[in-house]
């Protein structure tokens, strides 16, 4: 249901750049401060703005044809660039393809079928590929489980580098891996998931979520948009859980052959 839908207030070009000057202004301070974000805030800022307005000019042209495989490429796009970042982000990283894949792979398993069953089961529109439902769901469900793996990985992969020699004494007198790393492995998925329990714990008191804010400044109706958002929150929930726990427990696999071995010049640190 929509309320007052003739009322949506459209935002013109240059009421976006007056919002792009307050990104100037804290860039400048940022600078005077030297606190070396400056250049990633602009740069970032700029990014953003064009892939919005490219995502937006695309995502016309794939409503318009609604075609199934068009929607497959979007998402397929979406998780190798996610994979990118995540591999991007650690300091620590697996050497050679599997920095790119672990992240890619534990995506495409946690998002992609949480997205799917959220479409199938939940949403239920008649097509499930529907590009209006099927890329903003999988849209939120990878930038947030980016997110936790990206976190997870980086710091299981921090500390095994840090305490490679408690590790490799536990192992000395009999221990296995899998207690060697228990304790690191419960860091690093509490690490991955406490940004999305905030989120979650906070949601309807101290902020409104972007999905729900989206609805209600496009007319529909608050109660629908709850629902929407109650649904996406939980989706989200579990895909960064099912995410960080298959990407802790990749990592994990290569850290150690066949005779629980600690392989630590498998990891190698990236240059600042």
């Amino acid at each position: 249901m929509k309320i007052n839908s003739e009322e949506i207030i459209t935002l013109s070009n240059d009421r976006i750049i007056l919002a792009g000057l307050l990104i100037l202004v804290l860039g400048f301070f940022t600078w005077r401060s030297d606190l070396g974000v400056a250049k990633p805030l602009l740069v970032s800022s700029f990014r953003m703005v064009i892939q919005l307005f490219l995502i937006g000019l695309i995502l016309v042209y794939i409503f318009s044809i609604n075609h199934p495989l068009l929607v497959l490429l979007i998402g397929l796009i979406m998780l190798l660039v996610a994979g990118r970042e995540v591999s991007a982000r650690q300091k620590y990283s697996i050497k050679g393809l599997w920095s790119y894949g672990i992240g890619t792979c534990s995506m495409f398993v946690s998002s992609f079928a949480v997205s799917i069953f959220g479409l199938l089961a939940i949403i239920r529109a008649e097509n499930w590929w529907d590009p209006r439902y099927a890329i903003p769901v999988l849209g939120m469900l990878l930038g947030n489980t980016m997110t936790a793996v990206a976190l997870s990985i980086d710091r299981f992969t921090a500390n095994v580098w840090n305490d490679r020699e408690m590790i490799e004494a536990r192992l000395i007198i009999g221990e296995t891996s899998r207690v060697a790393i228990k304790d690191i492995v419960r860091d690093s998925l509490r690490s991955g998931l406490m940004p999305v329990i905030n989120s979650m714990a906070i949601a309807g008191i101290v902020s409104l979520p972007g999905m729900m804010t989206g609805q209600i400044l496009a007319g529909n109706s608050p109660n629908d948009a709850v629902r929407y958002q109650i649904v996406i929150w939980l989706l989200i929930a579990v895909g960064c859980g099912f995410g960080s726990m298959i990407a802790v427990k990749m990592v994990s696999t290569k850290l150690f052959d066949d005779r629980e071995r600690l392989r630590i010049d498998r990891i190698s640190l990236k240059k600042p």
